[in-house]
């Protein structure tokens, strides 16, 4: 074990994900199948951990880099929209050009496929647009805000903005990706039914798994020399700066990452819930991200997956009694993390853990940009 402790926290992690993944890549679908959990339940929770794998791009974006993205509904969007587009020519009828063509086009009057609908005839094409197009959409978005040193609220704001833009564009008839209405009614993804359970479990299984894998990833990556960079541009970039460090390209290096996780996210969350529309890619949808990370915990990664799997289930459980005040439940949620536990429910654990055991609880330090330096340069 080295003398930092980092060595007894890596045991532990590996520890926490193989529990993790024997309750819900294992577990789950066997009492499923015993019908120990019902079909409904193990739907739920397989939405639950899509949106934990957006949480988690949120996390290393926000969490470790200190890069607050008010937009990162929009990547999740396009990727749900990518394999959505898959679903509807997969199960529409042939138009008057011989070509399939989805039923809300020809009721606007359309019976030619767009081009742009075209290669999406194809699940690898779908889904390696889904992962790639949000990740090179924010890789250019980078490109153009850290290269020109924009950065903190000005940067916030500027993604708020362009949430607010697509929304506006993908509400609009004329973009053909359905209107206010969106893309709806899937039916089957490569000739299996949707609506049959086998097909939902799989969904889950493959949407735990790839959980599991996105945060063993991103893992590794905090814990690399990239990582320890990341933290150090979240604690003093000029510092960094003045180290000599090109401090845009790692910013923009983790919004991309970023970016392709919510892709990811919008792509194993769409076939589970059978519809995408552009009320889950505007501002508002933005800032509930931000809560999620908030609430559990940003700067942990464990935090990001609990945030997301707690308040979804809450939205759940609240919206069927009050749906009215849901957004002023969530307000509220989210001031009581900011005034009360700035840490979020994994601080607030190991706060309550420390207190049991009777010892002063000590934040780990972050790392000086000095010392990441140093470490940068260990062979």
């Amino acid at each position: 074990m080295s003398p930092d402790g980092r060595g007894s926290a890596w045991t532990t992690d590996r520890l926490a994900v193989g529990v993790f993944a024997i309750v819900f890549v294992v577990a789950l679908p066997i009492a499923n199948i015993a019908g120990l959990v019902s079909d409904y339940y193990l739907n739920l929770f397989g939405k639950y951990l899509a949106l934990a794998i957006l949480a988690l791009g949120m996390d290393l974006l926000w969490g470790y880099a200190g890069i607050l993205s008010l937009g990162q509904a929009i990547f999740f969007g396009i990727g749900a929209y990518a394999i959505g587009m898959f679903m509807m020519l997969e199960g529409s009828g042939k138009g008057v050009y011989g070509e399939p063509v989805p039923d809300f086009m020809i009721w606007n009057q359309v019976y030619q496929l767009p081009w742009f609908w075209k290669p999406f005839r194809y699940l690898p094409v779908a889904v390696a647009g889904a992962v790639l197009l949000p990740a090179l959409l924010a890789v250019l978005i980078g490109l153009l805000t850290f290269r020109r040193k924009l950065r903190g609220t000005y940067f916030a704001i500027l993604t708020q903005a362009i949430a607010f833009a697509v929304w506006l564009t993908i509400n609009r008839n004329e973009m053909k990706l359905g209107g206010t209405n969106g893309l709806t009614d899937f039916k089957s993804v490569l000739g299996f039914s949707l609506s049959g359970p086998a097909t939902q479990r799989a969904l889950y299984v493959v949407t735990a798994a790839v959980l599991m894998i996105a945060f063993a990833l991103s893992r590794r990556l905090v814990r690399s020399k990239t990582g320890l960079v990341l933290q150090a541009i979240r604690d003093n970039e000029r510092r960094l700066e003045f180290l000599g460090y090109n401090t845009a390209s790692f910013k923009i290096f983790v919004f991309g990452v970023a970016g392709g996780l919510a892709g990811l996210a919008g792509l194993l969350y769409a076939p589970q819930v059978g519809i995408i529309t552009p009320s889950q890619v505007g501002v508002l949808p933005s800032l509930e991200i931000v809560i999620w990370v908030a609430f559990g915990g940003r700067g942990t990664l464990w935090g990001a997956l609990l945030g997301a799997v707690s308040i979804n289930w809450l939205r759940s459980v609240l919206t069927g009694s009050y749906p009215r005040i849901w957004p002023i439940i969530l307000g509220v949620l989210f001031v009581a993390v900011i005034m009360l536990f700035p840490r979020g429910l994994v601080g607030f654990g190991a706060r309550l853990g420390g207190l049991a055991a009777r010892r002063p609880l000590v934040e780990p330090p972050m790392p000086a940009a000095v010392d990441v330096k140093q470490r940068v340069l260990e062979p």
